[in-house]
């Protein structure tokens, strides 16, 4: 699970085996997680996360998107 990024709380993450879908992230912050795609950031599912937190995270990660983007083709060969 490399981590991407770090925004305050929260870890940006993706799985190794995620490469065979479209781009996306996942986000935890102690037991909540989220799902994200990108291109562009928007919501996927979420598990604990309330809406108001999902609306900071979804902006914090569209701030960050093309850095999100540039690791995701770093680790698979996009």
């Amino acid at each position: 699970m490399p981590t991407v990024a770090t925004y305050g709380p929260y870890r940006v993450f993706f799985y190794s085996a995620d490469g065979a879908e479209p781009m996306h992230v996942h986000v935890e912050r102690d037991d909540k997680i989220a799902k994200f795609w990108l291109d562009p950031a928007r919501l996927a599912r979420s598990g604990g996360f309330s809406r108001k937190e999902l609306r900071r995270i979804e902006a914090l990660l569209r701030q960050h998107e093309a850095a999100l983007i540039g690791a995701w083709n770093e680790h698979f060969g996009g």
